[in-house]
């Protein structure tokens, strides 16, 4: 292998980080309609949302490492690199994470800790600074800063060892549940789900795509001439496993949230993990679908929500907490639903216009939301031979 060659952009991945950014709106804006309305008709379709859309989360882990390993498998490992690897991720992912974990904690102490010393705040922060708890969405990047710490180690370890790469998905799933079962039944961590190790199967997943991507991006192609029985007995188990998994995983939470009968709590990890983990290659296929027959009224938005969805990622729940403040004062049931529904439209619209015009005319906002798309220059008309420039 050329271990200098640079490889080709993949622009479908903003779809897919379109996709996945709202199937976390989706399941931010319906957690308390599934405490607060288990006495609605609907109630199975606030829990169908919360729990399927439950893939964003492991879609952006594994994709951060996808993305990670497709750009360095190839490149030389040397000082340099891993020198600029750490630099990019302090700035564009570290700061903002600092700079918001101080927002939400500061908005939370006005809202509920006003009495609270200063010196007990300060510890406070700090404790939920290093556990990803300052708010309830940013143990996302406390993951992933996990991940940021061992990855040279293990890009050194699969470029020495190439022949494990194929192994990579297995060791990733072997590791996670390892974990996962041990934890269980042997020594208990606090805050499992803030854990790296918890989510280990998706940054092998992206290892192994990173690093073989350009010999296996056929397969993600659906297309009746890319179809061959082979890939299209593949796809179709692929979807079946994504859906019934996902059927699986959304049915045994609506019997224990309406206390009608629980499990073992391995159930719950293993129908998440099946689900998510399929939905992940699925959202792949949809996105290369979509970046290259669907309609551009659909794609050249999702296009520029997947360019600003880790800023949306940062920012959205400060719009749902204040929303939340101000429930309907009204036992119309239809008028509860929407204002439910309105929360998802809030949550996204909102933050799509903070984040998309901070990136516009802000500068300096990688400080608060990382690396946005920089702005495109305005378009100046050529002048003509022999014509003067009054300006």
């Amino acid at each position: 292998m050329n271990q200098t060659l640079k490889r080709e952009r993949i622009p479908e991945l903003n779809l897919v980080r379109a996709i996945a950014i709202i199937g976390v709106l989706f399941v931010h804006s319906t957690s308390n309609a599934t405490l607060e309305m288990t006495d609605s008709r609907y109630y199975w379709l606030y829990n169908f949302i919360n729990i399927f859309m439950k893939y964003g989360t492991p879609t952006f882990i594994f994709l951060s490492s996808f993305v990670l390993f497709y750009n360095y498998y190839t490149r030389p490992l040397d000082k340099k690199l891993v020198s600029n690897f750490y630099k990019k991720r302090f700035v564009y992912i570290l700061l903002p994470y600092f700079l918001f974990s101080i927002l939400y904690f500061v908005v939370l102490h006005n809202m509920y800790y006003q009495g609270r010393p200063f010196d007990e705040s300060l510890i406070t922060f700090i404790e939920k600074l290093f556990t990803g708890k300052a708010y309830t969405h940013l143990y996302f990047v406390f993951i992933n800063m996990q991940f940021y710490l061992i990855f040279p180690l293990v890009l050194w370890l699969l470029k020495k060892y190439p022949s494990v790469v194929k192994w990579s998905v297995p060791i990733g799933l072997f590791i996670q549940w390892a974990f996962i079962v041990s934890n269980k039944y042997g020594f208990q961590v606090p805050n499992k789900g803030s854990w790296a190790l918890s989510y280990f199967s998706y940054f092998m997943l992206g290892a192994y795509m990173g690093a073989y991507f350009p010999q296996i991006k056929q397969w993600f192609v659906i297309s009746k001439a890319n179809a061959t029985k082979g890939r299209v007995a593949s796809w179709i188990v692929l979807w079946t496993v994504w859906i019934t998994a996902g059927l699986a995983h959304v049915y045994i939470y609506y019997l224990l949230r309406l206390k009608i009968a629980t499990y073992n709590t391995l159930w719950y990890e293993l129908f998440w993990n099946v689900h998510t983990f399929a939905c992940a290659l699925v959202i792949i296929q949809i996105a290369y679908w979509l970046y290259h027959h669907g309609p551009a009224l659909i794609v050249k938005p999702l296009n520029r929500l997947g360019t600003l969805s880790f800023g949306i990622y940062l920012i959205h729940p400060f719009f749902l907490l204040f929303y939340r403040e101000h429930p309907p004062q009204t036992g119309v049931s239809s008028i509860i639903h929407l204002w439910y529904a309105s929360g998802f439209g809030i949550a996204l619209i909102a933050s799509w216009i903070v984040v998309g015009l901070a990136a516009r005319f802000l500068p300096y906002a990688w400080i608060l939301f990382g690396n946005l798309p920089k702005p495109k220059p305005r378009f100046v008309p050529q002048q003509k031979s022999g014509q003067v420039d009054m300006h």
